[in-house]
């Protein structure tokens, strides 16, 4: 039964009654007893005539479906990414895989996919500017390995660094504000 129509029985009143006794519209009042959520000035004035919280006229949200993330086969399915990290699209494809496979697709394992494919889009492109920006700046023509070498070292670090974290606190502790996939 909605909340409305609940406090308006139990006050004796028709719909008609109420919005007199409000001043608004029995349509309105109709539309909320209907499942329309009352907002602004309407739950204001709602409230304050029934006397009561305007939570209390808000309709519970069902619960939303939590995600059952099972942590040992994130840490794996990030740990995959390891197997790709000198030839990018393993490090990006194996954890994709692994994670659809079995069934695994929640926020860790979307952002340790998100963070590979950041990761290689960035590399990427620092190796593919190398050799003009060393031209450019009259930087040693060791650039693009050092870039390279750079890469690899910053991945590993943020696969072991996320493996850490996920045994430790169950979180990553090097994330995105965003997802990719």
């Amino acid at each position: 039964m909605n909340k409305l129509l609940k406090y308006r029985e139990n006050l004796n009143l028709t719909q008609e009654e109420l919005a007199e006794k409000t001043g608004i519209s029995t349509r309105t009042i109709q539309r909320i007893e209907k499942g329309t959520e009352p907002k602004g000035h309407t739950l204001k004035v709602l409230a304050k005539f029934l006397e009561i919280n305007e939570n209390d006229l808000k309709e519970d949200k069902p619960e939303s479906k939590t995600e059952t993330i099972n942590y040992q086969l994130a840490k794996h399915i990030n740990l995959s990414s390891i197997l790709g990290v000198i030839f990018p699209p393993i490090n990006i494809l194996l954890p994709w895989f692994i994670m659809k496979s079995k069934n695994q697709v929640n926020a860790i394992t979307k952002q340790i996919v998100s963070i590979q494919i950041l990761y290689t889009i960035i590399a990427l492109v620092c190796i593919l500017l190398s050799p003009f920006i060393s031209k450019w700046f009259s930087i040693t023509k060791q650039l693009t390995l050092i870039l390279l070498i750079a890469s690899v070292v910053i991945d590993i670090f943020i696969i072991i660094r996320n493996t850490i974290e996920l045994d430790k606190n169950q979180k990553l502790l090097i994330k995105l504000n965003f997802s990719i996939i």
